[in-house]
């Protein structure tokens, strides 16, 4: 049974409905779930917020968390996942932000990414991934892998 699969299985089981907040994936986190028939009972929506502009307009991400700490960071990786639970309604979200490449900076390399993971009720917590040069695609792929990953964590844990 694929990851996406068990996420929705593990949600469904606790009556969980789950929302995506996607940068850099460009919502192949949201893609995964729904390639599961039946996913509906369970995702709710996906917002892909490429641009900053997004961020703050459909996520509630402060711009002064984006002045201060940039895209890519833990900080707005944070109130992304926290702007999708608030914004669709849901139990559980999850965001992705980061630097598929190629490209980057010093401060911000190519493989960077954060996450994000807010549960109803519960503080939210983030990860910092650093892939290194693995090329846009392993960068995504991966990022999806941990997304989901995480989502099946919070899922069976409650």
């Amino acid at each position: 049974m694929s990851a996406a699969a068990q996420v929705l299985d593990a949600c469904r089981a606790r009556g969980w409905m789950l929302a995506t907040a996607e940068s850099c994936t460009g919502g192949l986190v949201a893609a995964a779930l729904t390639e599961v028939p039946g996913s509906s009972d369970v995702l709710e929506r996906g917002f892909v917020t490429y641009s900053n502009r997004a961020k703050t307009e459909m996520l509630g991400v402060a711009q002064a968390t984006l002045d201060a700490h940039g895209a890519v960071s833990e900080q707005t990786a944070a109130e992304m996942a926290a702007g999708a639970l608030a914004g669709a309604g849901v139990d559980l979200a999850v965001s992705v932000t980061g630097v598929a490449g190629p490209g980057g900076s010093a401060h911000k390399p190519e493989g960077l990414v954060c996450f994000g993971l807010a549960l109803r009720g519960r503080p939210v917590q983030t990860r910092r991934v650093a892939f290194g040069a693995i090329g846009r695609a392993g960068v995504r792929a991966r990022s999806v892998g941990i997304a989901l990953d995480w989502l099946l964590q919070a899922a069976r844990a409650g």
